[in-house]
């Protein structure tokens, strides 16, 4: 029913007989009351009419705009930097890949005899691509009087084209020299500046193990030329790591016909433990095997636990704008208390006064969000395509800024920003529904 003040004659409110009979307005709160069409859609409609301009307080609609800037900010921040550092993620697993294997089969003894038998068994062995046995110690490499200490692997390098995507990385000369050079050598370009050596150069390979003479521990010498300089980009590769031939660094190591270990590439990276598992029931005592997340374990767990805490950070710029949210639903409040008013007398209850206000702070949220998903996927695009923010290369070992937008990161984004949109809408839509509508009609 609907009252209408009298302010001359009592100052109080009665029915006003003149506009409206008691039937017909009965009958108009029946209508809004058992029709579901208009039940289920005001709060929408009239959520959406307060997200336009006010007429009598700007301030709400410019507040409503600044809420959704925020969100939409937040949103594309946050999508820019988790593609920036999925794109450095993917850069350094394919780095990573691109000099080692997927798996390793080592043994408790230290070396393995039948290795080339171990092989083959290894790569009959369902999605298994290529295996490939290795010879691995560490030397010394030194040019007069620059010396490091680096690893050196001896490959067959037939075998160790099918295993690995090193020679991708081999910027001078060729992998099928170590074949046709005696005593070749691939080192890194980072190592070739620091000893000052280049192309067919001659360097001498320390061992810190040789034979004992009169005086004590006479190291082993050898030299060996450089027939091949290669570049992977990560400074733990490119300064030291040497490759040769497996018959020269077995002859230079005294190993005879035995290897360190045999290299095994997948055909899914990703499925590599798994693999591990199946390999490791082919073979018996002494055989154990590491995968290359096992051995990169502490690596990648730095890089998820930055993404993580880089996700988390810039969340806060969404929780600022949920903030705005709150504070201009309050102000909403504020300002529709008679329309509220209005509307419970019309029937309408404390779950749809709520709905409305949650509906608009929720539109607002959705809004932002929509804004930056688009502006960020837009960012990510152009920085991928044109790549025209470049890095310094000695530093980041990296010409331009990596790019990598994944469905994952972008939905856990969108979903958090309408999350805390929504949930910023409680307390100021349990203000407008708990609004006792006596005191806004009286005046």
């Amino acid at each position: 029913m609907v009252l209408c003040p009298d302010y001359k004659r009592t100052g109080n409110y009665r029915f006003n007989h003149r506009n409206l009979s008691r039937k017909s307005m009965n009958g108009y709160n029946r209508d809004f009351n058992r029709s579901p069409s208009v039940r289920q859609l005001y709060p929408f409609i009239i959520a959406f009419r307060y997200l336009k301009s006010r007429k009598r307080h700007k301030s709400v609609s410019f507040n409503t705009i600044t809420s959704i800037g925020g969100v939409a900010l937040g949103v594309m921040a946050l999508i820019i930097v988790l593609s920036v550092m999925s794109g450095f993620h993917e850069d350094l697993h394919k780095k990573i890949l691109g000099a080692n294997s997927h798996i390793i089969a080592l043994s408790f003894n230290g070396t393995i005899s039948d290795y080339m038998n171990l092989t083959e068994k290894i790569g009959n062995v369902p999605d298994v691509d290529a295996a490939s046995p290795f010879v691995l110690g560490q030397v010394m490499i030194s040019n007069k009087r620059n010396a490091r200490g680096v690893l050196l692997r001896g490959v067959i390098p037939e075998m160790e084209m099918r295993t690995t995507d090193f020679t991708k990385y081999i910027k001078h000369g060729d992998m099928s020299s170590l074949s046709e050079a005696a005593n070749g050598i691939i080192i890194g370009k980072e190592l070739a500046g620091n000893i000052g050596i280049g192309l067919n150069s001659t360097v001498n390979i320390i061992s810190p193990v040789g034979e004992i003479g009169p005086l004590g521990m006479i190291p082993k010498t050898k030299v060996f030329h450089v027939v091949a300089i290669f570049e992977i980009g990560m400074y733990e590769y490119d300064s030291s790591l040497v490759i040769t031939s497996m018959k020269s660094a077995q002859e230079f190591f005294d190993l005879g016909d035995r290897a360190t270990g045999i290299e095994v590439k997948v055909r899914d990276v990703y499925r590599a433990a798994d693999l591990k598992n199946k390999i490791h029931e082919e073979l018996s005592y002494p055989y154990y095997l590491k995968d290359w997340m096992e051995m990169n374990k502490n690596l990648f767990s730095a890089l998820k636990l930055e993404k993580l805490t880089m996700f988390v950070i810039l969340t806060l710029i969404i929780l600022v704008a949920a903030f705005n949210i709150v504070s201009t639903l309050i102000m909403n409040v504020m300002e529709k208390e008679r329309e509220i008013a209005i509307l419970k007398t019309m029937g309408a209850g404390n779950r749809g006064i709520m709905l409305i206000f949650m509906v608009q702070g929720l539109m607002a949220g959705l809004i932002g969000t929509i804004i930056g998903l688009t502006c960020g996927i837009a960012a990510c695009y152009i920085l991928e395509t044109y790549q025209f923010i470049s890095l310094p290369g000695d530093v980041y070992y990296l010409s331009h800024l990596p790019v990598k937008m994944n469905l994952p990161d972008i939905a856990l984004v969108s979903f958090s920003a309408i999350v805390i949109s929504l949930l910023s809408t409680i307390y100021p839509s349990y203000r407008a529904a708990k609004l006792n509508p006596i005191e806004p009609l009286r005046f």
